[in-house]
């Protein structure tokens, strides 16, 4: 991770063969962690009969609650950031596991060989403003990551059969699929985490 965009990201890549059998049945065997990543992430927050309304972003994140607090405190408290990056870290841990980057099975805890992070903000050089429309700043983002995220499911479908086959993960296929997932962390940093003003580059290293 030699990047100095504050959101830090790697993967290691595993020097030895991976369990043909886990990834033969990948999806099948993560099941019982995405059922929990999903409660983790359910984030819908029940009014009465007529309404509903959203606390957290789509990964669970706390989002509405943080930008009203920079908005009118100015203020990033420490549990937000300690839970936001917690379950980041988790997520991407399952999502490295679903793209066979790695064949341990996702810990909640444990940072095994998915490295996530970033620093806790000082919210007083944080703009006041620019967390209102970050979530519109980084929609050219959006845009390249959807044509990113289907060449990455094209590159695991690939890996999966090399895998199957060698037990190895092709390295420029590594290397492309923890890029996307690089970029997807850099842009949830800066539009949904709020830690960063700095504009996310439109690179994968």
């Amino acid at each position: 991770m030699v990047s100095s965009y504050p959101v830090q990201f790697d993967v290691d890549f595993p020097a030895r063969s991976l369990d043909r059998l886990t990834t033969a049945f990948r999806i099948i065997v993560a099941i019982p962690i995405l059922i929990l990543l999903g409660a983790l992430t359910n984030d819908t927050v029940q009014g009465d009969h007529h309404t509903t309304f959203t606390l957290a972003s789509g990964a669970g994140l706390l989002f509405v609650p943080l930008l009203l607090m920079l908005l009118f405190r100015q203020k990033y408290p420490r549990w937000w950031f300690d839970w936001n990056i917690n379950v980041l870290r988790f997520s991407n841990r399952v999502t490295a596991y679903l793209a066979l980057l790695d064949d341990h099975y996702p810990s909640t805890d444990e940072e095994q060989s998915v490295h996530l992070d970033f620093a806790y903000p000082d919210a007083r050089q944080l703009s006041r403003w620019l967390p209102l429309v970050k979530w519109f700043l980084a929609i050219p983002h959006y845009v390249v990551l959807l044509f990113l995220w289907i060449g990455a499911l094209v590159a695991v479908i690939i890996a999966w059969f090399a895998i199957l086959f060698t037990g190895r993960y092709p390295q420029n296929l590594f290397r492309f699929v923890v890029g996307v997932l690089r970029w997807s962390n850099r842009v949830t940093g800066y539009a949904f985490l709020l830690v960063t003003d700095q504009y996310p580059p439109f690179r994968l290293g």
